[in-house]
């Protein structure tokens, strides 16, 4: 066997013990459907994050909506001036959650699965308690 295939039958025995709760970062930034998406940028800014949650105010709980990454933001702003823009028409959707004590392994397999760089880690009751991008596994995984 040479060291590549050993290295990688290592990393997927590593991604199968890692738990996400082990390589998220903890918190939400949150914002309304008809943010613009200066202000998604804004924050992003302010907290040093890469995705920005949406959430949907038409229900009584602000129930979790979508996601707005760094790179949708990118995207949109090479198209139209941001500031004519909503988050709640750029978010991806729908949003992808994965449990704390869910494996590494899994988070890698849902972002491989729907193209995403970005999973809301939700608790038992369904209430986000952070985010697992795909550098967080990609850490987790050195």
């Amino acid at each position: 066997m040479d060291t590549t295939t050993s290295h990688r039958q290592s990393a997927d025995l590593d991604s199968a013990r890692i738990r996400v709760s082990d390589a998220m970062h903890r918190g939400v930034i949150t914002c309304p459907r008809d943010a613009s998406l200066t202000d998604v940028a804004g924050l992003m800014s302010t907290h040093r994050v890469h995705c920005v949650v949406v959430t949907d105010e038409s229900t009584h709980d602000d129930a979790l909506w979508g996601i707005v990454s760094d790179l949708d933001l990118t995207a949109a702003g090479s198209v139209r001036h941001l500031a004519d823009q909503t988050a709640g028409a750029t978010a991806v959707t729908p949003l992808l959650m994965i449990a704390p004590d869910e494996t590494v392994q899994r988070a890698a397999q849902l972002m491989t699965e729907h193209g995403t760089t970005h999973l809301v880690v939700v608790d038992d009751g369904g209430r986000p308690v952070g985010v697992i991008s795909t550098l967080d596994v990609a850490t987790a995984l050195s």
